[in-house]
């Protein structure tokens, strides 16, 4: 099976796909137990962290940072005096972000609480003191407010997974307060930072992935002419066509309620089956190659779907991280689909003529005229078999090195300078084809 590209048809700039959650095990202060992943973090060239669930991890400064809870730790206090601000351990978090090239997408709210008290996940006593204190968060880190920074940081988020758990439940993990409480929060918080900051994207609200519980929160603020930069939603599952079947769904709820402008932007997803009895099986997945061949899929499927950014959850020190090992850093399967999407970045798109079951493709030609391509064959179902394909990019004649990621083979070159496009890909494999610059 042919898979043929035309390199004069081509389709512009690649999306920021390969963003992540979780930014660089890094301490820039660490004088002994020294790990870190900065120098692959780096080399993968992502544009965004989102920080959310950051002060979980202890790389980030543990409970310490970005969490409005830590930054503000006492809500009684004056939102206007900087000593009632602890920015150190999130200062040196986005630093160290933007160290390996990263910019901060600036989650603003709280880590996730599955512990049987609630703490800082109930709704804020004061709405509009929230939304002050949030001001001034911004203020530090953009215009250099207490002692802070010009970072230019252009995303800024309000809460997270508002809908992960009904009015009703007896555990509410996220929010604390009702639904009708959070358009009352959301609307009071929005309009006041973008009536302070009309340049920067103001949005949220990091949907859980409720369908019905958007409609109702987009048409809500509709009625109330609540400005929104982007929306943004996650999902979790097993088959890249799910992801993009959600990306068309909420884009449509979008447009419906009048916020066509608005990015659309999914920024936790990543591979799990449920979350009851297949929950650690999901795991063992996402460490492995069929977890880095879902990756690769969803990441390309992306391309050309109506969804603006990918933020895959996590690369923190977690559970959730496919990308880097938990106890020695090392780079794990789901490490190379973010590195190799990041060699598109600089290239213009060029897409397959014809698709092809259970295969995806990604391709660009940078301003060279090289061609860089990635395909991956991947299928949650046991009894897809390996397939044959072959490469045509027309009558170029180039020379290529090619890269194999699958059970045996963790992102290695098997193959250097060769002219022959031809493979028996595995089922959840994936193969960089890099064509060489002539000499």
């Amino acid at each position: 099976m042919t898979i043929r590209f035309d390199l004069a048809k081509q389709y512009g700039k690649f999306k920021p796909l390969n963003a992540t959650n979780g930014g660089p095990w890094y301490k820039r202060h660490a004088t002994d137990q020294f790990r870190s992943n900065f120098e692959d973090y780096k080399a993968a060239r992502i544009p965004y962290s989102r920080n959310h669930d950051s002060n979980a991890s202890g790389v980030y400064g543990g409970p310490f940072a970005h969490d409005v809870s830590v930054i503000f730790p006492r809500f009684e206090a004056d939102p206007c005096d900087p000593a009632s601000y602890d920015f150190a351990c999130t200062d040196e978090a986005i630093l160290a972000c933007l160290e390996a090239g990263t910019q901060t997408f600036f989650r603003l709210g709280e880590t996730i609480e599955h512990q049987i008290k609630k703490h800082h996940t109930l709704p804020p006593a004061d709405f509009k003191k929230w939304a002050v204190i949030c001001e001034h968060i911004i203020r530090h880190y953009n215009e250099g407010w207490a002692d802070g920074f010009h970072l230019g940081i252009k995303y800024w988020e309000i809460w997270n997974e508002p809908d992960l758990d009904p009015d009703d439940s007896p555990n509410k993990r996220t929010w604390g307060g009702t639904e009708a409480q959070f358009h009352d929060f959301f609307e009071t918080a929005a309009k006041h930072l973008k009536s302070c900051f009309a340049d920067l994207n103001i949005g949220g609200p990091a949907s859980a992935g409720n369908h019905g519980w958007v409609e109702r929160f987009l048409c809500e603020m509709q009625k109330r002419n609540v400005p929104l930069d982007f929306f943004s939603w996650h999902i979790y599952c097993v088959e890249p066509e799910q992801l993009l079947r959600s990306a068309y769904a909420f884009r449509t709820i979008m447009d419906k309620y009048g916020y066509e402008k608005a990015e659309s932007i999914c920024n936790e997803w990543n591979y799990v089956a449920d979350w009851g009895r297949d929950y650690v099986e999901s795991l063992k997945v996402i460490h492995g190659a069929k977890g880095a061949a879902f990756t690769m899929g969803c990441i390309t499927l992306s391309q050309s779907a109506p969804v603006d950014m990918l933020m895959y959850y996590d690369t923190r020190p977690s559970v959730f991280c496919g990308a880097f090992d938990f106890y020695t850093y090392e780079t794990l399967p789901g490490y190379y689909p973010l590195y190799w999407f990041g060699m598109l970045y600089g290239c213009t798109e060029v897409r397959a003529e014809e698709p092809v079951e259970n295969i995806y493709t990604l391709c660009g030609v940078d301003e060279n005229g090289l061609v860089t391509a990635i395909i991956t064959h991947y299928s949650n179902r046991t009894e897809v078999e390996n397939k044959k394909i072959a490469l045509d990019f027309g009558k170029k004649d180039g020379k290529y090195d090619v890269y194999l990621l699958d059970g045996n083979k963790k992102g290695e070159l098997v193959e250097s300078g060769t002219d022959r496009l031809e493979f028996d890909m595995k089922v959840c494999s994936c193969i960089l084809v890099k064509e060489r610059p002539e000499r």
